[in-house]
């Protein structure tokens, strides 16, 4: 039966090309890479790498992408019962000396400055039949379990309640919707720059970021 044995993961990550302030993202890099990666270096029985897209660090102009997106996710599941889909959303914070497990996104879009379409909204909600701003959605992920998991491999791993007010949180808020609409999970993780952690550091971080939250949920 579908229900039986251990439940399997497919993970869909997403990455950012540049924005105003950040000409090399290096969410763009990892995204690119990871596939390579973990082909070489192998994944854990059950789970499997999906999709790996690079999304345009816009909010409204780019939604229709982002759904196309979220929604060949599912065209690629085999439907069965112990399956679990898992979105990973991957921002960078150019200010950051480590890595940022996002617990949560907040139905608020005020962006600091344009996005590269042009967007520049201000206190509005992000998704208006939640409501107002104030309203928030957090991941159904042990980030606490992954947190552990993580900085027992040596990488230095913060939690955040949050992920700002820009494109990232945009997202994230559009993808734990989603996902709690179709049974997914999603999580959403800031990265420095590659100035304070290096690429093979970071590539090395996601492909056990996988690991972790496999063996969390």
């Amino acid at each position: 039966m579908g229900s039986e044995g251990p439940k399997a993961f497919t993970f869909h990550v997403t990455g950012f090309k540049k924005f105003q302030g950040v000409a090399e993202n290096p969410t763009e890099t990892i995204v690119t890479n990871l596939k390579d990666f973990v082909e070489k270096r192998g994944l854990p029985l059950g789970v499997t790498l999906g999709t790996c897209t690079i999304l345009e660090t816009a909010g409204d102009g780019a939604l229709p992408l982002l759904y196309q997106t979220l929604e060949s996710g599912i065209s690629r599941t085999d439907g069965t019962s112990n399956e679990q889909v898992v979105w990973l959303h991957l921002g960078v914070n150019s200010g950051a000396q480590k890595f940022a497990i996002e617990r949560k996104a907040v139905n608020e879009a005020t962006f600091r400055c344009p996005d590269e379409l042009g967007w520049q909204p201000q206190r509005i909600p992000i998704v208006s039949e939640d409501g107002g701003i104030s309203r928030a959605r957090e991941t159904s992920c042990c980030v606490e379990g992954i947190r552990k998991f993580l900085k027992e491999k040596g990488f230095d791993v913060a939690l955040s309640d949050d992920a700002g007010r820009f494109v990232c949180n945009y997202v994230y808020y559009h993808s734990l919707r989603f996902a709690e609409l179709k049974g997914h999970k999603s999580l959403f993780v800031h990265v420095p720059l590659f100035a304070k952690i290096n690429q093979e550091t970071q590539i090395r971080f996601v492909a056990s970021l996988l690991e972790a939250i496999a063996s969390t949920c």
